[in-house]
C-alpha cells in the first residue's frame, strides 16, 4: 500500500511485540483518531467508561469487543498528544500473548478505523513530528538488534541524543564562523577580518579533528553492531573444533582424535568479553591428496582472506612444521591472535618458540580447550585489540551507521578544503562555500535536508510495529 508519509494524518496500528507464545502482546494505535478507535473497541466492566474521556498516561481495564463478541481481556494505556512517542494521540492495548489473540485484537482495531502500519512507521512519525532526530531514529533499530552489552549501551547513548548533541554543537560553531565572514563582508566598518584567517584556521582544525575522531569510531561501531568476522585456523587436530565448542558452550563441532575430521566450514556467533564474534571453524590446513579435504582447506583460506580476526591455533604437544609456516603466510596483514593449545599436556613447542616464529607480531596466549583455561585472557586481549581496553559510553560517541560515516567523511573533506584555501591566501568569501558544505553534510546525519528516498530506505529496514 503506497502511503504519503509527509501528509499522512491517518491512524495506524500494528502488533508491537514479537509474534509467538508469550504472556503479553501489545497492539499499538497512533494518530488523530486513535482515541475514537479505542472508544469503538473498548468496553469497561461497567460499560460506562470511554477512552477519549480519560486523562493522559493512565491505564484502563476492560475488554476488546467486536460486534458484541468479546475478543480479549485487556489493559489499555492512553497517551495524549504531544506526550507520546509519535507526539500523536496513542493507545497501547495490552492483551494476552500468542499469535491468534494479538492478531484478533489488531483485526478488530483495523475494522474500526485504523489501518495497518508500515514497517518503522511509528518511529518515522516520531522523526517527522520532531520528537527525535534521524540519528536517534536509526539507534532505535540498533537497540532492537543489539547483540551484546557494548552495542546496547552505544545504541542507548545515541537514542538519548548523544550524537545529535555533538553534531548540533559542531554545526553551531561552523555557522558562527560563516555568519561572521558574511557580516564582515557586508559591514566591514563594524566587523574586521584583519588576522581572521589565523583564528579561522585554529577553529576549523579543531572542528575537523573532532569530525575525524567520529569517523575513526566507526570501526568500533561496526564491531559492536555487526560483530568481528573471526576465522579459526590451524593444522589438523590442533583443537579448532574443541575451541569452537568452548566458545559456544555446546557441542557444535564434531571432535575426534582423527586428523582431518572437519571437512567444511562451520559458523557460529558467540559473545566474548562484550564483543560479538562471528566465528568460523575451518578444515585443518595441510598438504593432502584427499580431494574433499582439499576443498575444505581452500575454503579455509578464502574465509581467512576476508576475516577481521584470525585465531591461529598451535598444538603445543607437537613440533612446528611446514604446515604451520603455510598458515603464517596467511596471517600477513591480518589482526591475529595465536592460541597455544593443549597446555594441559607435556609441551613440545614453547611460547617463546612461537613468538620467535611469528616475529613477535601477534599476541600469544596459552590455552587448553579441553580444560577450558586461558579463555579469560583471550577476552582481555580482544578488548584491547578492538576497543583499546574499554569504552566509556557516558563520554564517547560511537558511529554505528555507514550512512553517518559517509556524511562525516564528506564534512571532513569540506573542512580540509577550508584549511587549504586559508593556506593559499584566498579571499574570505571562498571559505564560506566549503564551511556550509560541511554544515550541510553534518545536518544530514540528524535528518536536516534529507530526501524522502533516503528516509524510505532507512525506515523500511525497521521491524513491524516500531
Amino acid at each position: 500500500m503506497a502511503v504519503d508519509y509527509m501528509n499522512s494524518g491517518d491512524t495506524i496500528a500494528a502488533i508491537s511485540t514479537a509474534i509467538g507464545g508469550s504472556g503479553i502482546g501489545i497492539v499499538r494505535v497512533s494518530g488523530s483518531d486513535a482515541l475514537q478507535v479505542g472508544d469503538r473497541v473498548f468496553v469497561s466492566p461497567g460499560g460506562r467508561k470511554k477512552i477519549s474521556d480519560q486523562p493522559s498516561h493512565t491505564v484502563h481495564y476492560g475488554y476488546i469487543q467486536d460486534e458484541g463478541q468479546t475478543v480479549d481481556e485487556v489493559l489499555v494505556t492512553l497517551m495524549r498528544s504531544p506526550r507520546s512517542f509519535t507526539t500523536e494521540d496513542t493507545i497501547e492495548i495490552n492483551c494476552h500473548g500468542g499469535v491468534y489473540a494479538t492478531r484478533r485484537v489488531l483485526e478488530t482495531v483495523v475494522r474500526h478505523g485504523a489501518r495497518p502500519a508500515e514497517p518503522g512507521e511509528f518511529t518515522r512519525r516520531a522523526f517527522l513530528n520532531g520528537r527525535i532526530d534521524l540519528s536517534q531514529a536509526e539507534s532505535v533499530a540498533d537497540v532492537i538488534h543489539a547483540k551484546n552489552e557494548s552495542a546496547l549501551q552505544s545504541s542507548l547513548g545515541q537514542l538519548r541524543g548523544s550524537l545529535g548533541r555533538k553534531v548540533h554543537a559542531l554545526r553551531e560553531r561552523i555557522l558562527y564562523q560563516t555568519a561572521y565572514i558574511e557580516s564582515a563582508l557586508d559591514d566591514p566598518e563594524h566587523y574586521s577580518l584583519e588576522g581572521y584567517s589565523g583564528k579561522l584556521r585554529t577553529e576549523t582544525e579543531d572542528i575537523r579533528n573532532q569530525v575525524h575522531r567520529l569517523i575513526l569510531s566507526a570501526d568500533n561501531g561496526r564491531v559492536m553492531t555487526e560483530g568481528v568476522q573471526t576465522v579459526i585456523l590451524g593444522k589438523p587436530n590442533a583443537g579448532k573444533s574443541s575451541l569452537l565448542n568452548v566458545l559456544t558452550g555446546e557441542e557444535r563441532a564434531i571432535v575426534t582424535d582423527i586428523a582431518g575430521t572437519t571437512r567444511d566450514t562451520l559458523e557460529e556467533t558467540v559473545t566474548l568479553g562484550g564483543i560479538t564474534l562471528n566465528v568460523i571453524d575451518t578444515a585443518g590446513i595441510r598438504d593432502t591428496d584427499d580431494r574433499i579435504e582439499q576443498i575444505g582447506v581452500d575454503r579455509a583460506k578464502e574465509k581467512a582472506e576476508s576475516a577481521d580476526l584470525i585465531l591461529y591455533l598451535v598444538d603445543s604437544s607437537t613440533k612446528i612444521d611446514d604446515n604451520d609456516k603455510r598458515i603464517l603466510r596467511i596471517l600477513d596483514g591480518k589482526k591475529s591472535i595465536v592460541l597455544l593449545n593443549k597446555s594441559d599436556l607435556e609441551p613440545v613447542t614453547s611460547p617463546e618458540e612461537v613468538r620467535a616464529l611469528i616475529e613477535y607480531r601477534f599476541p600469544v596466549i596459552e590455552i587448553s580447550a579441553k580444560e577450558e583455561t586461558g579463555i579469560d585472557l583471550l577476552e582481555t586481549t580482544l578488548k584491547e585489540m578492538f576497543y583499546n581496553g574499554e569504552i566509556s559510553f557516558d563520554d564517547d560517541v560511537i558511529i554505528t551507521s555507514a550512512r553517518q560515516k559517509a556524511e562525516l567523511i564528506q564534512a571532513e573533506d569540506s573542512l580540509n578544503k577550508v584549511l587549504q584555501n586559508i593556506d593559499m591566501g584566498l579571499p574570505e568569501d571562498f571559505f564560506t562555500v566549503d564551511l556550509m558544505d560541511a554544515y550541510t553534510a553534518l545536518g544530514r546525519i540528524i535528518g536536516r535536508d534529507v530526501g524522502e528516498d533516503l528516509v524510505d530506505e532507512i525506515f523500511e529496514q525497521f521491524c513491524m510495529g516500531k
